[in-house]
């Protein structure tokens, strides 16, 4: 469970990085009206790894709630494919999707592959156990699942702002205007 841990750390600095560098810096994505669909699909998926990044470290889904847990993933799994899908159509407006962040997903996709392969494991051990959630700690520093947590709430943050900006309430595109996602589109061409 320790190596499922650490590789879901390496996801969410990876994702903070994607989400940061190529969908606001970049991409600027909040203040693209024509990108709400791919925002709200941000927003869910942001809501599941809310779920895993902050509970995982410090419990264990038992019995029933495993078939829960897998659930989640499955969930996020089709939200990635489909959100592949989405931002093609999406940022054709402005190029398409940067080479770069082609990479960043597909290293994403092979650290996502890695933590199920060294979770499902544990998973299938906590599936014999009586239904309900038990506490546990792993052999990692407290610093680094405390970290975990603050990962996930950020995660959280993220997908609220993108749900909002999807929505096209007042100030979802802070800090951008649509200057600067003007010059995006002509930068990234």
């Amino acid at each position: 469970m320790t190596i499922a841990l650490v590789l879901m750390t390496a996801l969410a600095l990876v994702g903070a990085f994607d989400t940061l560098y190529y969908h606001e810096y970049r991409g600027r994505l909040p203040a693209r009206p024509e990108a709400a669909p791919e925002l709200r699909l941000h927003a869910a998926r942001d809501a599941v790894y809310f779920i895993v990044f902050t509970t995982l470290p410090w419990m264990q889904w038992q019995g029933a709630l495993t078939l829960l847990l897998g659930l989640l993933f499955i969930t996020e799994i089709v939200i990635t494919v489909r959100d592949f899908v989405v931002e093609d159509s999406v940022r054709l407006p402005q190029g398409g999707v940067f080479p770069g962040e082609r990479v960043t997903h597909a290293v994403m996709g092979v650290i996502y592959g890695a933590m199920l392969a060294n979770l499902v494991p544990s998973m299938v051990k906590w599936a014999d156990q009586p239904t309900g959630i038990d506490a546990v700690h792993y052999a990692l520093p407290e610093w680094w699942l405390l970290g975990l947590i603050l990962l996930g709430v950020g995660t959280l943050l993220s997908g609220l702002r993108d749900l909002y900006a999807a929505a096209g309430l007042p100030g979802g595109a802070l800090p951008w205007s649509s200057d600067q996602v003007q010059r995006t589109v002509l930068h990234h061409a």
